[in-house]
């Protein structure tokens, strides 16, 4: 059975990003979000989901690339003099692996992030990390016993398979490989730590190797690839750019992705091809 999970990143991050979360969930085939709770635009992604029932919300740790929740003087190795995190994500995980007073001030602002998750009064549908850093090795153990206390379910397992993402879309032969076969080893160790822990994942991803141009054309021909087995698409809409969106996401194509996700072909694919919607809650039942 072909089971898929659609998700919006980054909810919260901007008014036009929570904008479009929501018009892609009313008026199309989006059902799940990931939010920044630290984010400019939270309070407003909160309330928007409290009036969608049907929207499963999980938590998007912000722990590179972002602003952290904790006080500069609890966190001081975690940020920079401008008191945001690193941007250097190599160095970084380097950094969360070896050094002890690291992984303290880590586990303090993955709490302080699922504290104010909790705090929404939002049912924790599922987490994942920006810059997927939930794959680190260091960061998936804190997110296990601390999300242990929070309910934790769910976590996304970014495993994109090489021969549906490359007969997709044609393009992208050697970073399709490697983001594949490259992984496995690390994948697998995941998936067996989750399981320990009673926390389910996905079985695929396709996003991975399209960030921020996942637009109808590509929504179409990954349906038509889909696997067996549960896979979640993530894209990154919204209404229009913001003035404050990461360098590294400026190219991002929001409004084609927006559009994929409200395109009435898009939707039609889904029932054709025989696909059933979930979301993470259902596979945990």
């Amino acid at each position: 059975m072909k089971r898929l999970i659609v998700t919006g990143d980054d909810f919260g991050a901007s008014l036009p990003v929570n904008e479009a979360i929501e018009r892609a969930h009313r008026q199309g085939i989006l059902n799940t979000a990931s939010l920044m709770v630290g984010a400019p635009a939270a309070a407003d992604a909160v309330a928007r989901a409290g009036a969608l029932p049907g929207l499963g919300v999980g938590l998007h740790l912000v722990l590179v690339c972002g602003r952290p929740l904790s006080p500069p003087e609890d966190i001081p190795d975690l940020i920079g003099a401008d008191g945001a995190f690193a941007t250097r994500l190599v160095r970084a995980g380097f950094s969360f692996f070896f050094r002890p007073a690291v992984r303290r001030q880590l586990a303090a602002e993955i709490r302080a992030q699922f504290e104010r998750f909790h705090a929404t009064g939002l049912d924790l549908d599922h987490v994942n990390a920006h810059n997927h850093m939930h794959m680190h090795p260091t960061i998936l153990g804190l997110i296990l016993r601390i999300g242990a206390d929070y309910g934790l379910r769910a976590v996304r397992m970014p495993h994109e398979p090489f021969l549906a993402s490359w007969r997709a879309t044609g393009e992208g032969l050697a970073r399709r490989w490697a983001n594949d076969v490259l992984l496995r080893p690390l994948i697998r160790a995941h998936r067996r730590r989750l399981a320990r822990a009673g926390v389910v994942c996905n079985d695929y991803v396709f996003g991975m190797n399209d960030n921020g141009c996942m637009d109808r054309r590509r929504l179409l021909a990954f349906l038509d690839h889909l696997p067996d087995g549960v896979t979640e698409i993530f894209c990154h809409p919204a209404t229009a750019p913001w003035p404050e969106m990461e360098p590294a996401a400026r190219h991002y194509r929001v409004a084609d992705e927006l559009a994929a996700l409200t395109d009435t072909a898009v939707a039609a694919a889904i029932g054709r091809l025989g696909i059933r919607p979930v979301g993470f809650r259902e596979i945990t039942q």
